[in-house]
């Protein structure tokens, strides 16, 4: 049987393999796709990949997965300290939500410190680069029952 999962990406994801590579690295948003999608059938996951600039996109994708009785990964990005209405959303899902991060938020600019949405995560990953999606899905994986 296979559980439904959402992976959720917030604004300017889009640009991993670009922006500050010294920073998040070189892979891509698309690779990562693709590793989460070889990676999700293994782990018994039925995979929605989703990324906008947009927050009501993002909440909308929120309502979905709470509708559709999904585990969420999310990487709020720069929304995950000042969402208030992502943070509401992510605390209505009723299976585990992971917030993940590419790099280390606390060794960053206080900015990124402060994170609102991630209080509303059963786990959190930061600071592994791209493959904190791969270890989020591995951690659901073992969060099911018995």
């Amino acid at each position: 049987m296979t559980e439904r999962l959402f992976i959720i990406n917030g604004p300017n994801l889009t640009m991993l393999g670009r922006r500050e590579p010294a920073l998040y690295g070189r892979v891509t948003l698309a690779e990562i796709r693709k590793r989460c999608q070889a990676l999700a059938p293994e782990l018994g996951f039925d995979l929605f990949f989703g990324q906008s600039d947009a927050e009501s996109q993002l909440l909308d994708w929120v309502h979905r997965a709470y509708d559709e009785s999904a585990a969420v990964i999310i990487n709020p990005a720069g929304l995950s300290t000042r969402s208030v209405a992502l943070y509401d959303a992510l605390r209505m899902i009723e299976r585990p939500v992971i917030e993940v991060h590419l790099t280390n938020v606390f060794a960053r600019e206080p900015v990124y410190r402060d994170l609102l949405t991630a209080v509303a995560a059963r786990a959190f990953l930061a600071g592994f680069g791209a493959d904190v999606y791969e270890l989020g899905m591995r951690g659901l994986a073992g969060f099911r029952d018995p």
